[in-house]
């Protein structure tokens, strides 16, 4: 499938509708594939290097999110799409899983959480199957023990789609090194979606969805932790966005 450049990385310029057939796609290929959804964050820890970079070097579908990457791709003028965020993928992917009988597995989030996920998911999309959840100890990456019962876990109830919610980079990394091993055809990282979906941390009201001020309300719900990736991090897009203007020459 086709990609087009943009910044520091390529994406598929595909709307919402496009992107679920894609996934549909490769779930019936059957290749242990996986999505990665670059928002501004990701963008800035592709500028500075690592292992990021390799996951999406080798991602199989690279979605936007995040309204402030719509907006620099209207003024290169080359417009992505839509906006596809985690959170509202997560529901549609739900919807067609249970529509097409494939079943899922999450992991991630704190304990408890991702069981609640999958039991209110459940209630709502008549059909879905969950057939399995689990959310790691901290540190469980450095545990080989904790590896090899994750990977018990998951290649036991053979899911056709894997959601990991564990923040960026972390999900990323466990899917692109163990994606082979657990055989998974379809696997994201989908970040805070498990919490959404347990009703465990609230969602931006669309208005400030819609124009951009998402990260403003999740400051406000988790200043502590979240502060600084938004507030000192994530301004470094602004000088990204005119470095790769003037690369283009555009």
């Amino acid at each position: 499938m086709s990609r087009m450049k943009f910044m520091n990385t390529e994406i598929n310029n595909l709307t919402m509708t496009e992107a679920l057939i894609k996934m549909d796609e490769l779930i019936r290929d059957n290749k242990c594939s996986y999505v990665v959804t670059p928002n501004v964050d990701h963008l800035v820890q592709l500028e500075c290097g690592g292992e990021l970079n390799e996951v999406y070097k080798h991602a199989d579908l690279i979605l936007t999110d995040g309204k402030p990457l719509i907006w620099i791709s209207k003024w290169y003028g080359t417009p992505i799409k839509e906006k596809i965020s985690g959170s509202d993928l997560f529901p549609q992917l739900c919807a067609l899983a249970a529509e097409k009988n494939y079943k899922m597995f999450f992991l991630g989030a704190a304990e408890g959480v991702a069981a609640k996920a999958a039991e209110n998911l459940e209630k709502r999309f008549k059909g879905l199957q969950v057939v399995g959840t689990y959310s790691p100890p901290f540190g469980f990456e450095k545990d080989e023990i904790e590896i090899a019962k994750i990977k018990k876990m998951i290649t036991d109830v053979v899911p056709h789609i894997l959601i990991v919610g564990l923040g960026c980079p972390k999900q990323e990394l466990f899917i692109l090194h163990y994606k082979d091993e657990l055989g998974v055809p379809l696997s994201l990282g989908l970040g805070a979606s498990l919490d959404f979906e347990a009703g465990n941390i609230k969602r931006a009201p669309k208005w400030m969805a819609n124009h951009g001020l998402e990260w403003l309300y999740r400051i406000l719900q988790d200043p502590k932790r979240l502060a600084k990736r938004y507030l000192v991090n994530d301004r470094k897009i602004f000088g990204m966005a005119i470095k790769y203007k003037k690369q283009s020459g555009r």
